[in-house]
């Protein structure tokens, strides 16, 4: 069973109703029957066309029986309404659950109505349970004649599993020993707890018992552990004091654990036994327990504009495919970038000028006496458009200056991240620092222009200055004016910026590592307070290389003698003007950039086959994407993960057509 893509939250509760007349509309879509002149939808309508899941004729009863409370084999509206409500509450996932052991509506469920459903599931079907063994009895009464309501039921289901767990326990250890063999564990544990196991802890059953036999209580601990493991995950950060990429030692996490009573000894035990023959070390990260924690049956979850495979496993990862890679993220980047740039220009302009204003050459230049009085001259002399000269060249050189630094960034990242998805703090400067330095030979001839046609307005009456005049002016060689200020400033910046940028953002997502998009943003921007400011003097440097200076102003070889000269002339401080503009300008630039390239990277997501990109955090849920149904609205969003999660959470898998052949074959 496998969860569709839609949009919901931890909490199914915070899902909004959808309005009466647009569930009606789409009811009509689907419903094929017409009782007394009313559509009705018929159990295949429900959960093969509408859900589109492809469950068998008997299985798809049951689902249907879900919405159909008056069991009469047909669902109308006020039943599909009043389901689409029930998926909206915050105990929908047990509501569901005991809907579909509830076959006759009453408001309970009976002994011969469990047993009625349960034998239809696959659990059963793998390891026949006894179903009237003294755990039985204790609900549903010695005589099995007892009905319980949904509270009890609820607690029932909970427990059930467990329970069947330790009567497959019981049928393998045929000598009454208290042990089973290795083989004998996994075959238990991928037959009746396979909801529980990811591809890492599945691969390594027999691993970690290292080929000895196991123990009841060993197989009750690891049973426990693995049910456990969102209380082990906040354990650890704990430990950490919320640090996700801090290593820790068994000793370190046991003393977290103590005021955990439910965690004991052996299930921290066998936490490091797990993560040791996975990645062979001692000590864990956040990273390792996501690794071999079960699925959630209710995720973080985005819509998908688009969802592409470009290879079945990274095996096939070819030099083309890595191209495109490259060539995928470029074009996110550059998106990203202008939509940045526009956001923000204003401040840019004001920023430049004031940079540009020098206070030595002449007495009484000074033009503005602060940004906000720049900013309101401009509006003034040159009217609101003013605030936009050399936005065009701008957005013509934002494209590749940000795309090359995040795509430079995501790849030397992804180069000098290990297996385990860590990365040191040395290797994130590195790759901020490889973006910085890789963005200058494309950036450096638009800023030169957009610098030049943003001053160009000061000069009053002057002629109208034209990025295509500048660049005839200045030719190939003068388009690099000022490049060593230009790596000056963007070494460093992306170096701070960039790794800064990462733990903001993990110290701002929630306990599955899922930022939403205002944390996002900002992240990027406290990320850009320290980088923008601290890299002033490079900017005032290379902005007074940039600018052609008028008559009777100081002019500038290189970054030392612009050093020098302004030292001398304006004292210390001219190194930082315009720093609070520039921090205004950089740092919700880089927040805003920041946020549209990561959730580019989450509606249009292509997967290579290597690592996955910073923003693409919701194709971590490891769910089948690729059929996106628009008519699955308010509470629907959630039905698909709630038949999803009556199997993650509770083992209870109904079966399935083993193909779309069948599907077609049965529907016909």
């Amino acid at each position: 069973m496998k969860l569709e893509s839609r949009q919901i939250t931890e909490n199914p509760m915070h899902i909004k109703r959808a309005s009466t007349e647009k569930l009606r509309e789409i009811f009509g879509k689907y419903a094929t029957q017409q009782i007394n002149g009313e559509p009705h939808m018929t159990s295949a309508d429900f959960v093969r066309s509408f859900l589109g899941q492809s469950y068998n004729e008997e299985s798809t009863k049951l689902i249907a029986g879900i919405a159909d409370t008056s069991k009469d084999g047909l669902i109308s509206f006020a039943e599909f309404q009043a389901f689409e409500g029930l998926l909206c509450t915050p105990d929908a996932l047990y509501k569901t659950a005991f809907q579909l052991f509830d076959r006759n509506g009453n408001g309970s469920v009976t002994y011969s109505e469990f047993v009625d459903v349960f034998k239809k599931t696959d659990l059963h079907a793998k390891i026949p349970s006894k179903l009237d063994g003294p755990f039985i009895q204790l609900y549903f009464g010695k005589d099995r004649q007892r009905a319980i309501n949904y509270v009890e039921f609820s607690q029932f289901l909970h427990d059930f599993h467990e329970e069947c767990a330790m009567e497959a326990f019981r049928l393998k250890d045929t000598s009454g020993s208290g042990f089973i063999s290795a083989l004998d564990f996994q075959d238990v544990m991928v037959n009746v707890k396979k909801h529980l196991l990811t591809s890492e802890v599945r691969d390594n059953l027999i691993a970690v018992t290292e080929g000895h036999r196991v123990s009841f209580p060993y197989f009750m601990a690891f049973n426990s552990l693995l049910n456990n493991m969102e209380l082990i995950k906040r354990i650890y950060l704990n430990a950490t004091g919320g640090n996700r990429l801090e290593p820790i030692t068994k000793d370190e996490l046991l003393h977290s654990a103590q005021t955990m009573s439910q965690i004991t000894p052996l299930e921290i035990d066998i936490l490091y036994q797990l993560t040791g023959v996975i990645h062979q070390t001692g000590r864990i990260v956040y990273n390792d327990l996501s690794n071999i924690a079960p699925e959630h049956y209710i995720k973080n979850i985005t819509h998908r504009l688009a969802e592409i495979k470009a290879v079945e496993s990274p095996a096939d990862r070819s030099f083309m495919i890595q191209m495109l890679e490259s060539t995928y993220r470029f074009t996110l980047g550059s998106v990203a970038g202008a939509v940045g740039a526009t956001a923000v220009y204003p401040i840019d302009l004001v920023k430049t000028r004031m940079q540009n204003q020098r206070t030595g050459s002449f007495i009484g230049e000074v033009a503005y006496r602060n940004s906000w009085d720049c900013c309101k001259k401009v509006i003034r002399h040159e009217g609101f458009l003013g605030l936009y000269r050399g936005l065009v060249p701008q957005l013509m050189g934002v494209a590749p200056e940000k795309a090359i630094k995040l795509t430079v960034n995501d790849l030397v990242r992804d180069k000098l991240t290990d297996k385990q998805g860590n990365i040191p703090t040395w290797a994130e400067v590195l790759a901020g620092a490889c973006a910085g330095g890789s963005q200058v030979i494309f950036t450096n001839p638009l800023e030169i222009v957009k610098i030049r046609l943003q001053v160009a307005g000061e000069i009053a009456g002057g002629a109208k200055v034209r990025a295509l005049s500048v660049v005839r002016e200045l030719g190939l060689f003068g388009l690099y004016k000022g490049a060593r200020a230009c790596l000056l400033r963007d070494v460093p910046f992306s170096a701070i910026y960039f790794p800064m940028y990462a733990h903001t953002k993990a110290a701002f997502a929630d306990e599955e590592g899922y930022n939403h998009p205002l944390t996002l943003l900002a992240a990027g921007a406290i990320a850009g307070i320290p980088a923008a400011s601290l890299v002033t003097p490079a900017d005032v440097i290379k902005t007074r290389l940039q600018v052609v200076a008028r008559t009777g102003q100081t002019t500038y070889s290189g970054v030392m003698d612009a050093a020098r000269k302004i030292m001398a002339e304006e004292g210390p401080r001219a190194f930082w003007k315009g720093t609070v503009a520039r921090v205004f300008r950089s740092s919700p630039q880089f927040g805003v950039t920041l946020v549209t390239y990561e959730l580019l990277q989450r509606m249009l997501y292509v997967d290579f086959g290597g690592s996955r990109p910073a923003g693409s955090d919701v194709a971590k849920a490891k769910v089948d994407m690729t059929r996106v149904n628009p008519d699955h609205i308010g509470g629907y969003q959630a039905a698909m993960p709630m038949l999803n999660g009556i199997e993650t959470k509770f083992g209870l898998s109904l079966p399935r057509f083993s193909s779309a052949v069948g599907l077609k074959g049965q529907a016909s």
